[in-house]
């Protein structure tokens, strides 16, 4: 990722794709299954569904609790807010109008049979925990954008990998968890 000095308001975004040599309907199994997700990230620490749901839904709702060295522990209440199977899967983090982070799965099939997996987010409108950050430090704003992006771009990476070998069955949840 390079410099962009895009500020929060921007509605800064970031993008990972990866080609999975899998069904489209297998890799949608692995990126709907919000219970997997902990296992693939080591910053979101655990998630449920809330108001009985038990899959994913247009305007379901999970909670997630994260954790991050400079940031802390926090807990969020997203909403799904994209649910075509087997091609989206999106949610909102908080308000799903002004969501703090907008967050999305998109599957392609592709002539060889496998998928097209592409992984995105956009931060903000709305505020986070990134927001205090920036109120502290308003000159540094730019920086801790740039930071926090790349973070994302890691994280995105490795967890596009991580169902790249689950659904190609060359990995296990126990490996990935490692």
């Amino acid at each position: 990722m390079e410099w962009t000095g895009v500020r929060y308001a921007d509605g800064p975004t970031v993008e990972v794709d990866g080609r999975i040599s899998a069904s489209p309907e297998r890799v949608w199994e692995l990126v709907s299954d919000i219970g997997l997700m902990p296992a693939l990230s080591g910053e979101l620490q655990s998630v449920a569904w809330l108001d009985g749901a038990s899959g994913p839904a247009p305007g379901a709702r999970f909670t997630g609790r994260s954790r991050h060295a400079s940031l802390g522990e926090w807990e969020t209440t997203s909403y799904v807010v994209a649910c075509a199977a087997p091609r989206e899967f999106a949610w909102a983090v908080g308000d799903p109008e002004r969501p703090s982070a907008l967050w999305r799965f998109s599957l392609a099939a592709q002539d060889d049979g496998g998928t097209l997996l592409t992984q995105w987010m956009r931060m903000g409108p709305g505020r986070s925990g990134l927001s205090y950050a920036i109120e502290r430090m308003p000159d540094k704003e730019q920086k801790i954008v740039f930071v926090r992006l790349r973070e994302f771009e890691r994280s995105m990476t490795a967890t596009v990998a991580a169902i790249k070998g689950l659904a190609e069955g060359t990995s296990t949840v126990t490996e990935v968890r490692a």
